[in-house]
């Protein structure tokens, strides 16, 4: 817990600062009640006290009261404002460290704990933060000062109030050894309904297609019945703490008066007032002591999940990516647009065997390769080899003759217009969202955006839509069509004019008649650019440069459409399943 306020801010420190000065302050006032009504008792049981001398001292008393007021809500602003400023601080940290993540990174804490961990995890820590800054320094100085306040008013007494103090700090101890792991489970519990959730909420109509209801209530039921456990179990183990205090402090106060009893029994009658005013005294004082307790208790109840949340915070912010950002900022001269696979062999971290194993071509300047191969060959994954997505496991891969991993991640990015194998929209409009990003020249003008749009054969669609390139896009692209998804994907790529465009299967949900012309205009209207397609259907790759056929992550064939046909068995497999003899031979 304590190595996540090193993100504090000086000014948050000084805010700290003023506000111990106030803790302080109202400390000393509530500490200076019992004082004030000490001396009322003196002067109510000594005969020829004028009245007027207990309006005074109540009047301090009210004094001390509303100026212990005051302090507590300059301290509560001070620790809100602390509280707010430094959660979105977290926030900003966190977002920005995962932004730097590779996919190994994502995966491996996984999408719905990352989320938990940027909402849920921050919301424990500030909400602690909070309170500590008001109790944590609080509680142990009422504590001392009153203490101090009460050594030498009576010895019986101060054994009460020790047994009273010890008992609380037992059973506290005793319950954090057994609520801390449940703590550190419950956040892990979070995530898993996170997870449940999210997976219901972006699957939605294949779980009505399926009348899959009823599985996943049953799902989410499991999830959040296993976060509801664990929480009554805390809660109960927590909901033990207050009644008990409650019955010290009351116990307390009758151990007190019982013995003070006893005390001035014994007493001499000139020594009855100064024991019943010392009884008073203590008693006010002890009670004091056990308050101070009982905030550090609220404290207590809230620490575990903190401490829990803050170390999974931690994790993520020290985590080092593993695709660290190079130096170089440009390729060799006289090179662009040139990717080259050397002895590339690839394997996911964990994993037992390579997906891919050897790979070695080269993609000139200007020239169309395409990658086909069945399901599970390692297409997607080769593709995303050349943007850094994931580093290779051995060989290398150069763009325009430097190695992508010394390039800096910016300077890489610029050169490649990449279009996912499913397409993604942010919430937006047409233009935002074909605008997107910029490709180190800035912000797109609306001309770009119309030219890329109309390449990608969506201009029609595009103007008929309400609003026509200001038209809402909801989030993930749900107001829109998939093929129409996809050319919005391909013009945002188009809208970057990169020197590399990278295709992921990328025309899936096009037509055949849209795919033919989309990529005769990318033909003719991006002459010099190269193109690297993944496609699963023969008709998109048939006129590319060069074909390389991927067979379980080994290349089993490299040459044209017609070279393929005669000395690839696996090519023309996949060519014969998909038309008829007379169309290959009519191409």
């Amino acid at each position: 817990m304590l190595k996540i306020l090193k993100y504090l801010k000086a000014t948050e420190w000084a805010l700290i600062g003023i506000s111990l000065i106030f803790i302080v302050t109202q400390v000393w006032l509530d500490l200076k009640l019992p004082d004030y009504m000490a001396e009322i008792t003196t002067l109510v049981q000594t005969p020829g006290s004028a009245i007027s001398e207990i309006w005074l001292t109540g009047s301090y008393m009210i004094v001390c009261a509303l100026g212990s007021l005051a302090a507590a809500i300059i301290v509560g602003y001070f620790a809100s404002r602390i509280g707010a400023s430094f959660s979105q601080r977290i926030r900003s940290l966190l977002f920005n460290k995962v932004e730097s993540f590779s996919m190994e990174e994502i995966n491996r804490f996984s999408t719905s704990s990352l989320i938990t961990r940027s909402t849920n995890d921050i919301t424990q820590v500030q909400m602690l933060i909070v309170i500590a800054l008001q109790l944590v320094i609080k509680a142990p100085i009422m504590a001392v000062w009153a203490v101090t306040k009460i050594v030498g008013k009576g010895f019986e007494w101060s054994i009460a109030t020790v047994v009273a103090v010890l008992v609380v700090l037992l059973l506290v101890a005793v319950l954090m050894v057994f609520v801390i792991p449940k703590f550190k489970k419950m956040q892990i519990l979070t995530d898993d309904v996170t997870r449940v959730t999210r997976e219901n909420l972006t699957g939605l109509r294949v779980v009505r297609a399926y009348n899959a209801e009823d599985y996943q209530e049953t799902k989410f039921e499991a999830a959040n019945e296993a976060l509801t456990d664990t929480q009554m179990f805390t809660n109960r183990a927590m909901a033990m703490l207050m009644p008990v205090l409650m019955a010290m402090l009351n116990g307390l106060s009758l151990a007190i008066y019982w013995i003070g009893a006893y005390l001035i029994d014994a007493a001499q009658m000139v020594d009855k007032l100064p024991v019943f005013t010392n009884m008073v005294v203590f008693s006010n004082y002890a009670m004091q002591v056990i308050m101070a307790f009982m905030l550090l208790v609220i404290i207590f109840i809230m620490l575990p999940r903190a401490s829990v949340s803050a170390q999974r915070i931690n994790e993520v912010l020290d985590t080092k990516p593993s695709i660290v950002d190079g130096k170089e900022t440009a390729g060799k001269p006289g090179l662009k647009g040139v990717v080259t696979f050397s002895n590339v062999s690839f394997k996911y971290p964990d994993a037992a065997g390579y997906v891919l194993e050897n790979v070695s071509f080269t993609a000139k300047q200007g020239e169309t390769v395409a990658f086909i191969g069945s399901t599970g060959s390692g297409k997607s994954t080769l593709v995303n080899l050349i943007p850094r997505f994931f580093d290779v496991t051995d060989g290398e891969v150069l763009v325009d003759g430097v190695n992508v991993k010394d390039y800096q991640l910016e300077t890489l990015y610029n050169k490649i217009g990449y279009v996912p194998q499913k397409a993604v929209l942010f919430k937006g409009t047409v233009e935002s969202n074909v605008a997107f990003g910029d490709n180190g020249g800035g912000k797109f003008s609306i001309d770009e955006v119309k030219t890329a749009i109309h390449i990608a054969q969506g201009t029609d669609f595009v103007e008929k839509m309400e609003n026509s390139y200001e038209a809402s896009i909801s989030q993930g692209g749900t107001n829109v069509s998939g093929g129409q998804k996809q050319r919005l994907a391909i013009a945002r790529a188009i809208c970057r004019k990169p020197e590399i465009y990278i295709f992921d299967d990328s025309f899936s949900a096009l037509d055949y008649k849209t795919d033919h012309v989309l990529r005769r205009e990318l033909k003719q209207e991006l002459t010099g650019v190269t193109n690297i397609i993944v496609a699963q259907r023969i008709g998109t790759i048939m006129d590319a440069d060069q074909i390389i056929v991927l067979d379980d992550g080994k290349i089993v064939g490299k040459g044209t459409h017609k070279e393929l046909l005669r000395e690839c068995a696996v090519y023309k497999e996949i060519a014969m399943s998909q038309l008829s003899e007379e169309e290959l031979n009519n191409e």
